[in-house]
């Protein structure tokens, strides 16, 4: 099986951004090619060619694969030194204060966190679900994530991130308690009462996107009650965060969500709770004094106080520390 190489420098990234060296690249990850083959499929001369081959080999992108010798002609081949790269690259502001990323499922309560440590620590929200959130944390292109996946066990994330991270020493932080549940339009005029009623032809669903905890509840509950997905108008019409949901539905631009009771009593929406869920945060132990004033604002009575003023978060295990 041919594997997909990260690439993590500034360099190379900004090498690859110039367009024919980008096509060079592609033809050689397909198969080692000389000067004069590549010109010919690029429409080029060998020298055009050339120099571009020579900055990717000084980048260590490609190398010689063979030479050949006919006659009083030698001809190299170049192939590339990956069957394929996945540029990534994290570009953050220039400050004294040290900047955090987080990237995991969407909460509310860390918007309030964020503003709060804004003198000390910029953090910076890449919302993209539990689960691409915890592979951006193996990948390092994060310090800590957030998730919410509820194993076949019953238990919230230690299985998933026993799973994810074997190699690594990680920490599962009790962020709170949150109450989960249909987010509906003020009065819900549609009268929807449960998951069946989302199948109705009149109902407007807006889902969340694949990966997060949300959908994968959602898809879970929906199989064991045997309800079709095709049957939902609109379970393909997804968001990345519980507000975003429930700003659709207050736009009038949807009729039903899964999402948090806080969104939908921020933005004045009826709400049916379906469950209780516990959100950790996630963090390699070598993360922790970088986000130690994160994790110290977690144990004050300040933080506590303002999660309890988010509709349907419970603080009682906030800042608790999960055994893995």
């Amino acid at each position: 099986m041919k594997t997909l190489t990260p690439l993590h420098t500034f360099d190379h990234i900004k090498l690859l951004a110039d367009s024919r060296r980008m096509q060079v690249l592609r033809l050689l990850m397909a198969a080692p090619a000389t000067l004069t083959h590549l010109a010919r499929a690029m429409k080029q001369s060998p020298a055009w060619v050339r120099h571009h081959i020579l900055a990717l080999q000084s980048a260590g992108l490609v190398e010689i694969s063979e030479i050949r010798k006919r006659g009083q002609v030698t001809e190299k081949y170049y192939r590339a030194k990956a069957d394929a790269l996945l540029l990534q690259e994290v570009i953050l502001p220039k400050t004294r204060k040290p900047t955090l990323i987080f990237s995991g499922s969407h909460d509310l309560a860390l918007e309030g966190i964020a503003a709060h440590l804004e003198k000390h620590v910029t953090l910076l929200s890449l919302p993209v679900g539990s689960l691409d959130g915890l592979v951006n944390l193996r990948q390092g292109l994060c310090q800590v994530s957030g998730a919410h996946l509820l194993d076949e066990s019953g238990e919230y994330n230690a299985p998933t991130v026993r799973h994810l991270f074997p190699d690594r020493d990680v920490e599962l932080v009790t962020l709170a308690h949150r109450t989960q549940g249909l987010i509906l339009a003020s009065g819900n005029p549609k009268a929807v009462r449960s998951l069946a009623d989302l199948t109705r032809s009149t109902v407007r669903f807006v889902n969340r996107n694949g990966g997060s905890g949300t959908r994968l509840w959602f898809d879970a509950e929906l199989k064991r009650r045997r309800i079709n997905s095709t049957r939902i108008s609109g379970y393909e019409r997804t968001v990345k965060t519980h507000s975003e949901a429930a700003s659709l539905i207050a736009s009038k631009k949807a009729d039903a969500a899964i999402g948090l009771q806080a969104a939908a009593h921020q933005h004045g929406l009826d709400f049916i709770p379906l469950f209780d869920e516990r959100y950790d945060l996630v963090l390699p132990r070598e993360n922790e004094a970088s986000l130690s004033p994160l994790l110290d604002y977690l144990q004050t009575a300040a933080f506590r106080n303002e999660l309890n003023l988010l509709t349907g978060y419970n603080a009682a295990h906030s800042g608790e520390q999960i055994l893995l």
